[in-house]
């Protein structure tokens, strides 16, 4: 008996039609796309108000969102960027090896996309390799790396939000581990081949904002008796070390070998909002460090040609008495400006970016001074305890979630409350970082397929599975919802592919026998295959424009890895899970 649609199945069925196909052409719109959609579905009655509630409160979403809000914390320390350090050195194969591994390592256990953003950086400015060798190989190992936890990609969590709604037991940390593990070795080592097929770019500078930003080295600092290259001076984000003050002499350029003495004056130019990255080094106190403001908030102003500070020295001033503020640092444009802040004679037009005391704003002489530009919302890093504290509270939130202790959201929320109440997180800092696309693009699809299931739309999958059982077997079925997965990976985004792909995939699971775990498996390893298009994954696009590729570079680098993925993943499902 053949199946035959009713009305309602039809306009759902014609909804999902719609919606890939609006994906596929206003890529970068998937967020108005899906939020269509959930209007839709609402208002024509096919889902309930219980339903939607259920779908943006589902427990797996929420622990997705409150992972990623505790990467923010995770991204705010020196982590990630003593890594980075580690990683760069003169070896070209070396350093390969090691982005590739520890990449992969660190995007097991943290969000992936926070790893490739906090390396980007130090990757375009290193001076020993061509950028465009290693930010292809950066996203593809953040992305293999991803694979092998449950936490390590949104998508994996994504499919596990999508498996607690239909009400199936939650997917175990390790569950991806085993096949993940094969995909980072056996795509790693074609890729490391590979990667001689990248362009030779030049190194990409990046365009700070030229602030100079002076430094000294305290007697008793940790940078003491070191290079530069050793105390990871070299590839800050965004600051560069263009000279030292030492007893009076200049030292510039500055060579990774140079050797770091107590009271030297280290000069960067850079962009000012990364200057509290400094304040990461022990024992490396800014220009302004003695006046006791803080950092969090700078002022940026102009010197105005009338002003008193012309043809004066920030010392000879007295600034800090004159305006309830001590400048950070300085910016001429069109000329470098060299040498200790202090002695620097300033001039109409320089530009000062100014920590300032509560009595700043009250001050009179401030407009016969000053051109009053915008303030400057500097990145806020932690240090001593609350770093600590970050760190090992993550470790030890993933990890009672991984043998089992709690589970992973219980372990989470505990973890946020932790960050919150600590200061770790400021209140403003999640709010900001709230991944409000992803909870509205989860939503949608989990309301659509809430749509689907009540409608009954997928019931000729039940007709093709009896009626073709001989060409349809459970492994061929598994073939299908990979490719389906990968396919729409590279069409769409990750996340959206996982989110349709999900439904069809339970439901052909049903119909043809199978077991349902491989199949779940299989639509998140596919929508995580994204290695040909560079705006299937978010790793992929922040990487293209980074290393000035061309669609090129990522096809002839990207098909022979997606085919070897796909092969690996087809082949160690069965064997590990079983169909």
């Amino acid at each position: 008996m053949e199946a035959s649609f009713s009305g309602t199945q039809a306009f759902v069925l014609l909804l999902f039609a719609l919606t890939i196909a609006g994906l596929i052409r206003y890529q970068a719109h998937s967020t108005k796309v899906f939020g269509l959609l959930l209007i839709t579905l609402y208002l024509s009655a096919l889902v309930s108000t219980d339903q939607l509630i259920a779908s943006v409160s589902n427990t797996g979403l929420l622990t997705l969102m409150m992972l990623m809000l505790c990467s923010v914390a995770i991204e705010k320390t020196r982590l990630l960027r003593s890594l980075t350090s580690f990683v760069i050195g003169v070896s070209y194969k070396a350093t390969w090896l090691r982005l590739y591994g520890l990449t992969a390592i660190f995007s097991g256990l943290l969000n992936n996309t926070a790893v490739v953003s906090t390396m980007l950086a130090p990757i375009r400015s290193n001076r020993f390799h061509s950028a465009s060798k290693l930010l292809l190989p950066l996203s593809y190992a953040a992305i293999l790396g991803g694979t092998l936890t449950l936490v390590g990609t949104s998508t994996n969590l994504i499919v596990n939000s999508l498996v607690l709604d239909n009400g199936m037991e939650s997917l175990h940390f390790f569950d991806f581990t085993l096949v993940g593990l094969c995909l980072v070795l056996g795509c790693g080592g074609l890729l490391f081949f590979l990667s001689s097929l990248l362009p030779q770019g030049q190194s990409i500078p990046i365009e700070p904002q030229a602030y100079l930003i002076g430094t000294k080295v305290t007697k008793d600092s940790e940078l003491v008796g070191k290079s530069v290259e050793e105390n990871g001076l070299r590839n800050l984000e965004s600051l560069f070390l263009v000279e030292i003050i030492r007893d009076g002499r200049l030292i510039s350029p500055v060579s990774p070998e140079q050797v770091i003495q107590a009271d030297d004056r280290l000069l960067f130019s850079g962009d000012i909002k990364k200057v509290t990255v400094l304040a990461q080094f022990q024992g490396l106190s800014l220009f302004a460090d003695d006046s006791g403001l803080p950092l969090s908030n700078l002022s940026e102003v102009v010197i105005r040609p009338e002003s008193r500070l012309v043809g004066s020295t920030l010392k000879k001033s007295g600034f800090r008495a004159l305006f309830d503020a001590a400048v950070v640092a300085i910016k001429r444009d069109g000329e470098a400006i060299s040498g200790k802040l202090g002695d620097v004679e300033l001039r109409s037009g320089d530009y000062l970016a100014l920590a300032i005391g509560n009595d700043f704003n009250q001050r009179h002489n401030l407009t016969k001074n000053f051109f009053m530009l915008s303030d400057v919302k500097t990145e806020h890093l932690l240090g001593g305890w609350r770093e600590k504290l970050a760190v090992f509270g993550f470790v030890a939130a993933i990890g009672l979630a991984a043998i089992g202790v709690t589970t992973l959201f219980k372990s989470v929320f505990l973890f946020l409350c932790v960050l919150l109440l600590s200061g770790a997180l400021k209140p403003n800092e999640a709010l900001q970082r709230l991944p409000v696309n992803i909870w509205l693009i989860i939503s949608s699809a989990l309301v659509l397929s809430q749509a689907l299931n009540a409608s009954g739309v997928f019931r000729w999958l039940d007709y093709i599975g009896t009626s073709y059982s001989d060409l349809i077997t459970p492994f061929a079925g598994l073939v299908i919802v990979y490719l389906l997965s990968w396919l729409l990976t590279e069409l769409v985004t990750n996340n959206a592919a996982a989110a349709l792909v999900f439904p069809l995939a339970l439901e052909l699971a049903s119909s043809l026998g199978a077991n349902p775990h491989a199949y779940i498996l299989a639509v998140a390893f596919g929508a995580s295959a994204s290695f040909i298009s560079p705006y299937g994954y978010q790793t992929n696009l922040m990487v293209f424009n980074a290393g000035q590729y061309q669609l090129k570079d990522f096809v002839k680098v990207g098909v022979p890895i997606a085919l070897l993925y796909g092969a690996i993943v087809i082949a160690t499902i069965p064997l590990f899970i079983g169909i």
